[in-house]
């Protein structure tokens, strides 16, 4: 089978073709080795590297969670195996043509068969070259307003907190006071509700200095 055309897609030349051949072929072809060990495999791999590059970002640990879970989730990978080609090259068996699954999968199944043919170093190179990085990416409106601030040689303000809602459904108001000003977010979460209020007061500050 020629993957010639799929390669120059990947950017990448496998030395074993049988690992891209299995990564395309899909548990419902019979007699043949299918690549969901290998969707398995690249899912690990896939998180690590996507963690490790995010790992930097000046957010917590639950928004760098969320994050990782965005890039890697299903509806970011499926048009990353589109625009490679890896649905139109998958090996499916008769009658299998509704899988959805299986288009975001080969990706994963395809950064294990690059890892395994030739290293870390490549599987990166593929991940950081084709993923959509900027998928799940949230402004951190607290950081920016803090920094903005700085460079005016403000100080940085504080946040008052509240809570709203009922005891089922609970709700947080954030309040920050800054230039004679009150500035509102509310959110199920307190750190969203800050991130509303932040915003608000940048907007402001931008708006005066207009």
């Amino acid at each position: 089978m020629d993957f010639s055309q799929i390669e120059k897609n990947l950017n990448y030349t496998f030395k074993d073709k049988n690992l891209l051949q299995r990564a395309l072929t899909l548990a419902s072809v019979t007699g043949s080795e299918n690549n969901q060990t290998l969707e398995f495999f690249g899912d690990a791999i896939l998180e690590f590297i996507v963690s490790e590059r995010i790992f930097d970002e000046k957010t917590s640990e639950g928004q760098l969670t969320e994050r990782r879970k965005a890039l890697v989730s299903d509806e970011a990978l499926t048009p990353v195996s589109k625009r490679l080609g890896l649905d139109e090259a998958l090996i499916r068996g008769a009658g299998d043509d509704r899988n959805k699954k299986a288009i975001p999968s080969a990706y994963e199944a395809v950064v294990a068969a690059i890892y395994l043919d030739g290293g870390m170093d490549e599987a990166k190179r593929f991940v950081n070259e084709t993923l959509d990085f900027t998928v799940g990416a949230k402004k951190n409106y607290k950081g920016i307003l803090q920094e903005l601030l700085q460079k005016r040689g403000e100080s940085c303000p504080d946040y008052e907190a509240e809570t709203a809602g009922t005891a089922q459904s609970p709700r947080h108001i954030a309040k920050l006071r800054l230039f004679g000003q009150v500035f509102e977010g509310e959110a199920v979460r307190l750190r969203d509700a800050e991130q509303q209020a932040a915003k608000k007061a940048l907007t402001f500050i931008r708006t005066e200095n207009k």
